[in-house]
């Protein structure tokens, strides 16, 4: 749920912070008062793209920041550590945008830097918008087939099927590749045999490599670790030295215990001391003395560490890098040596993945078929109460032998909004005022399903009015029953229904332009004038009368 938004110096509003709530909040004001501005800023935090023209007179930057809050975090935090970002404290994501005329764009979530595309994902999972070409989208299959989806709970059975789908597209781009590609010369062939070769005489791993690196570093510094060594073990065992001074204080340290019994563990620490600084001394005088058990020579071990870092430079600085260079080389060489058994077991492994994924499209069209009835079902019902009293809403579910990227059917929305009126596509038939009222049906009846928090509707009541309007309030007013709903609306049917309400005036000078938002929710009389105003007449009696009367006052 969107808590706080601020808005500076973007367009033409200076700054605002507004606090939102839950349920159905209403933006309203005179045509080209402004209301985009406050949509403009939810989508640039949501990820939409901005350029400079966006920056208002008020100063070199324009700065948005929205505090949005979840009860339950689990998807959004696995999203925010996908994207290395902190994540959530007590259920908050705080986002920040700032666009500069004279510096690079900057971009923070939960207090850390990101990206645009961060943005991007991110707005996925918190806010879905509904804006004038919204409606458009219903005349596009792929569009219709998703909402569909959304519907029926179809997530993982499509990403199922598609996994399959493309494993089998990309084992017949292979097979392509091999049958129109070029023959390997025998240069060629031992060339990259040759790759190989080197490759394996490194034996790389993880640990192999360790080693290496390992032995390598100290054949390297032999002679500076001899001597650190030997200076150590001196300094241990020479004249004057540890061991020397210690066994001074042996004779004083048993004559001490011998007097007193409290002082003979401390003389066994002393004695203690002794013996582990003669092993140490010695240990030191061994350190170069022990030899790999091999007995690698250094002229040995620096080959091998060169060939390593020549596959390294070649292949990349992982083990994992070079491993795969090898089997894709391995791979060539396979292929080459044996083109037309290479061909045969492709397209038996093609034709498996395919059957498979005709298996997979075939269970994910029967449960469309299914969920297409119901969802036709009750659409066809909320467009009863949106002015299409007679109606008629079907999806029609084609299957079709070839498989796609979405599976082996198409589906067409099909509707017919008078009586004797025959079943057509939406693109065919609906006026704009029917498809966005078709819209606002579709998605009250996934609301359900949606589990986005926050939906923004942008003038979806265009081109209707009178007790249609009402309609679409009450609708959106269902809507807010489970989601955060922020509608921008010209009828005073529509934002009387809202549990919270905007206003969005354009004050204009002989210099200057400036846009403002104010909250009307807090004082009733302010948004009794409001909508008097959106009635035609904020002065006139009886339409503050009406204004009143719409809010139950």
């Amino acid at each position: 749920m969107l808590q706080y938004l601020r808005i500076k110096n973007l367009a033409l509003l200076e700054t605002t912070s507004l606090e939102f709530g839950p349920g159905f909040t209403a933006v309203t004001g005179e045509t080209g008062a402004g209301k985009s501005v406050l949509l403009g800023a939810l989508a640039f935090l949501s990820g939409t793209r901005a350029d400079k023209t966006v920056i208002g007179q008020y100063g070199d930057a324009c700065e948005l920041e929205a505090v949005l809050y979840f009860q339950q975090t689990a998807a959004l935090d696995a999203a925010l550590e996908e994207l290395a970002l902190p994540p959530c404290e007590d259920g908050s994501l705080v986002l920040r945008r700032v666009i500069s005329r004279s510096k690079a764009p900057k971009v923070t979530i939960n207090g850390a830097l990101a990206t645009q595309g961060a943005l991007q994902a991110l707005g996925e999972h918190w806010v879905d918008f509904h804006g004038p070409g919204e409606p458009q989208k219903l005349f596009h299959e792929e569009h219709q087939l998703g909402m569909l989806d959304l519907f029926a709970g179809n997530e993982k059975s499509l990403a199922d099927y598609q996994s399959q789908y493309r494993a089998w597209q990309r084992v017949l781009k292979e097979h392509e590749a091999l049958a129109q590609g070029e023959r390997l010369s025998p240069d060629e062939l031992e060339f990259y045999q040759g790759q190989v070769d080197k490759i394996d005489e490194v034996a790389p791993s993880a640990e192999a490599v360790e080693s290496l690196e390992r032995q390598f570093n100290r054949k390297a510094r032999y002679e500076e670790l001899a001597q650190l060594s030997q200076s150590v073990s001196a300094a241990f065992n020479d004249e004057g030295g540890i061991v020397e001074i210690l066994g001074q204080c042996v004779k004083p340290v048993q004559e001490l215990a011998e007097l007193d019994d409290n002082a003979q563990a401390l003389a066994a620490r002393v004695e203690g001391l002794i013996i582990e600084c003669e092993d140490l001394a010695g240990e030191y005088a061994r350190f170069m003395d022990v030899e790999d058990a091999e007995d690698v020579s250094y002229e040995d071990i620096e080959a091998k560490m060169n060939h390593w870092l020549e596959l390294k430079r070649r292949y990349g600085p992982s083990v994992e890098q070079v491993l795969a260079k090898r089997e894709a080389l391995a791979k060539k060489i396979a292929l080459q040596s044996d083109i037309k058994g290479a061909l045969s077991c492709l397209e038996a492994e093609a034709a498996s993945l395919e059957q498979e994924a005709g298996m997979l499209a075939k269970a994910l069209a029967k449960k469309r078929t299914q969920a297409g009835a119901s969802l036709a079902k009750k659409v066809e019902h909320l467009l009863g109460s949106l002015g299409f009293k007679k109606a008629r809403f079907s999806i029609e579910i084609t299957e079709e032998a070839k498989l796609r990227d979405t599976g082996n059917v198409r589906c067409t929305f099909l509707f017919a909004p008078n009586v004797g009126q025959p079943l057509l596509p939406l693109s065919k038939i609906a006026s704009s005022g029917e498809t966005a009222r078709v819209m606002l049906a579709l998605k009250t009846v996934l609301a359900e399903v949606d589990e986005t928090p926050l939906l923004i509707f942008d003038e979806v009541d265009a081109n209707v009015g009178g007790e249609i309007g009402a309609q679409v309030g009450k609708r959106l007013k269902a809507l807010a029953a489970s989601h955060q709903v922020l509608c921008v609306t010209h009828l005073p049917q529509v934002a009387a229904q809202a549990e919270a309400h905007f206003v969005v005036t354009k004050k204009q000078t002989k210099q200057t332009t400036q846009v403002a938002i104010e909250s009307l929710h807090e004082a009733q009389e302010g948004r009794v004038v409001e909508l008097a105003r959106m009635l035609g007449d904020r002065s006139s009696a009886s339409a503050l009368k009406h204004a009143e009367e719409l809010l139950g006052v």
